[in-house]
Formats: C-alpha cells, sequence, structure tokens
C-alpha cells in the first residue's frame, strides 16, 4: 500500500516537473519571439530613417549642383575643366559643410553615426551621343563614320556600328502605341543599349567614351577626350587630337577658331553644328556614406539659360563597400 501510494506520489511529482519545464520553454519561447519582433521593429525603423536622411541630403546635394550650374551659365563664356562645378567633391564630414568648427556651430557628433559626403559633375557633352546616329528617318553618316573611328580605335569590332544604328532607328520610328512585341524599346540610357544587340563587354570598354541624350548634341573640345575628338573629327590623326587636349589644359578655347589654330589649320578644322565650346547636358553623382551603409545617386541635368532641371535620377545602395575604407 505504501509502495503504490509512493508511486503515486512521484508520478504525480514528475508531471508537475514536466508541466513546470514544458511552462519555463512556452515562456521562453514567447519572450525570444517578442523579443526578435521588437529587435525587428528597431532595425526597420532604423534602416527607413536611414533611407528618408539619405535621400533628402542626396536631394540637397543634387540642388547645390543645380546652382553651381546655373551661376556658371550666368557667368557665361564656355565651358572647360577648371570651372567650378568641374572641380569633384572628395569624401569630405558632412558637419564640416555646417561650420569650420565646433565653436561655429557646428553640432556635436561625438559618438554618433557621422554622415560622409562625395561627388562629381561631368560634361556628358563630352562624349559621343548614340543619338547622334539618327538624323530625322534615316542613319546620319558622318555620326555613323565617327562612332566607327571609335570602336576601331578602341579594338572593337566595327560590324555591331551599323547593327546598333540601324536598331536604334527602329526604335525611334516605332515607338509609342504603335509598337509591336517585335519592335526594340527605345533606350533612354546607355546601360540599356544591350537591347540593341550591343554585347556587355563591347559597352563596358565604350561607356567612358558615349553617352545617350535626348536630342542631337555636339561636342565640347574644352571637356572631350582625346578619343573622342578623334573619332568625331574625319582625317584628323590622334596626335593631333592629344595636342589640342594638351593645349586647353594651358588655356581653354573660347571658340572654334581657336580650337583650330591649335592644329596649324588653315581652315575651320572644327565646324559649328559637330563642335562646341559650351555644354548643355551634365552627368551628377553623389555619395553618401552614412557608418557601413553606402547609398549614391545618378542623376542627368539639362540647362537652358539660367534653367536647370533633372532629366532622371537614379538611386541605390552599394553593398560592395569595403568595411576597412579609408576614412578622411
Amino acid at each position: 500500500m505504501r509502495a503504490r501510494a509512493a508511486r503515486r506520489t512521484a508520478r504525480q511529482s514528475g508531471a508537475a516537473l514536466l508541466a513546470a519545464m514544458l511552462t519555463v520553454t512556452l515562456v521562453a519561447t514567447f519572450a525570444a519571439a517578442a523579443l526578435w519582433q521588437q529587435w525587428r521593429s528597431v532595425e526597420v525603423e532604423a534602416a527607413e530613417r536611414g533611407r528618408v536622411q539619405s535621400a533628402w541630403m542626396l536631394t540637397g546635394a543634387l540642388d547645390w549642383s543645380r546652382l553651381i550650374l546655373r551661376e556658371d551659365a550666368r557667368a557665361g563664356g564656355a565651358d572647360y575643366l577648371a570651372e567650378p562645378w568641374a572641380v569633384p567633391l572628395n569624401e569630405a564630414r558632412l558637419s564640416s559643410f555646417l561650420a569650420a568648427d565646433k565653436s561655429a556651430g557646428a553640432p556635436d557628433t561625438e559618438g554618433g553615426t557621422e554622415a560622409f559626403l562625395s561627388g562629381q559633375i561631368s560634361d556628358l557633352q563630352a562624349r559621343l551621343n548614340v543619338l547622334n546616329l539618327i538624323d530625322g528617318n534615316a542613319i546620319s553618316e558622318p555620326a555613323l563614320a565617327s562612332f566607327e573611328r571609335l570602336f576601331l580605335r578602341l579594338g572593337l569590332p566595327v560590324p555591331p556600328v551599323k547593327a546598333l544604328a540601324g536598331s536604334l532607328l527602329e526604335a525611334s520610328q516605332n515607338a509609342g502605341p504603335a509598337a509591336t512585341p517585335s519592335t526594340p524599346l527605345m533606350p533612354q540610357r546607355v546601360e540599356q543599349l544591350v537591347w540593341l544587340g550591343l554585347s556587355p563587354q563591347a559597352l563596358a570598354v565604350l561607356e567612358p567614351y558615349i553617352t545617350l541624350l535626348p536630342l542631337r548634341t555636339p561636342v565640347n573640345l574644352n571637356t572631350a577626350s582625346a578619343e573622342v575628338i578623334y573619332a568625331s573629327t574625319p582625317g584628323l590623326e590622334m596626335a593631333d587630337a592629344q595636342k589640342l587636349v594638351a593645349a586647353r589644359e594651358r588655356s581653354h578655347f573660347r571658340n572654334l577658331s581657336e580650337a583650330s589654330r591649335q592644329i596649324g589649320a588653315t581652315a575651320e578644322r572644327f565646324a559649328d553644328g559637330p563642335f562646341s565650346v559650351t555644354s548643355r547636358f551634365f552627368e551628377v553623382r553623389g555619395r553618401l556614406r552614412l557608418d557601413q551603409t553606402v547609398v549614391q545617386e545618378r542623376s542627368v541635368l539639362q540647362r537652358e539659360g539660367l534653367a536647370v532641371r533633372t532629366l532622371w535620377r537614379d538611386r541605390g545602395v552599394v553593398t560592395d563597400w569595403p568595411a576597412t575604407s579609408a576614412k578622411p
């Protein structure tokens, strides 16, 4: 009798212990789930706050770039690489823009997340415009010859140039509601030229020398590379193009006649139309670093007189930013 009572008591004790252990396990599980949900909410809120802050800062940087280009237009004259808009902004602490030091009113960010900003304005008319391949409802033979010269100079096969021009013409003529599924889409940006059959490998080589703008544009002799000047000028030798680049480093060209004289041309070598010494289209690249998160933005601006408008903007997070990158 006593043995049976002892066994019953033991079973009850074991059941009570098991229930207690299950209760503890459930409480720990619920607590861990609640803690994870809270941590996730904090991380989402921090990410959203960082995204909004980055967007506002990069928008401010873009507005500052537009102001610089507007003031440059107000001053008038040629556009060249020694002007304020062409000076790149190396990575700098954002608080340094607010004041020279803390005594001047700069916020004390000691122990907080610091923001670092860098950026650059580039002249898009320093490159060959792909849209120049189309002249009305036909392929432009002078522009086609320029692109063929550029392809040869860069060691790329020439046949894809005609295919690219043909596809671009077809896309421009069939854009809109009348387009069929087989009609190639009209690209808006250089990286979209792969739609028209240009290989990614060729595009990677061409990218520093070409652009895609909404209308036909001349090449700015004050900002274009020697390769672009060589490609866009029939009969010009590469040595003359390099001589032109070296000459403008000493003094920019105020007009096309000065550029022609630099290569000893007896007549006007650079005609008004294919060439210019001023620009209307610019690319703005901005990069913001918050701790180990890097957000970069690319914008294309069009300047008409004192009006500077944004044609398009791209923004994204850089995922391969090195964790050990140097800080200023």
